[in-house]
């Protein structure tokens, strides 16, 4: 799966974000946006290493729905759901171990 991180939209955000068990990262990108493909590999990458916490990727300019409800007004953002709400928010591209210090709530560390 590495490599590849699952993508949402509008119509199944409440189904695969709101409803799940674990702790869900929604990745609040757009294909035009140069920070957003910069941290790509860093999500996918924490995604392969920790299973406590899903990542997923939506689209902003396919889904502009999802991204109004949450006041999404600059990409990316990062937001972090469980129990249905957003439990942390990681405005701005930043390397995986900061990425990493901002999740320590939801993943396990890594030696």
């Amino acid at each position: 799966m590495a490599g590849t991180l699952k993508t949402v939209t509008d119509d199944d955000f409440d189904e695969v974000v709101l409803k799940s068990d674990k702790p869900v990262l929604v990745d609040f990108w757009a294909a035009w946006c140069g920070p957003c493909r910069q941290i790509a590999p860093s999500l996918e990458a924490i995604a392969a290493e920790h299973e406590e916490i899903e990542i997923v990727k939506l689209n902003i300019d396919e889904n502009p729905g999802t991204a109004a409800k949450y006041g999404v007004m600059s990409i990316p953002t990062l937001n972090v759901y469980q129990g249905g709400e957003v439990v942390k928010t990681i405005v701005g591209a930043k390397p995986k171990a900061a990425i990493l210090r901002d999740l320590e709530d939801f993943v396990e560390a890594t030696a």
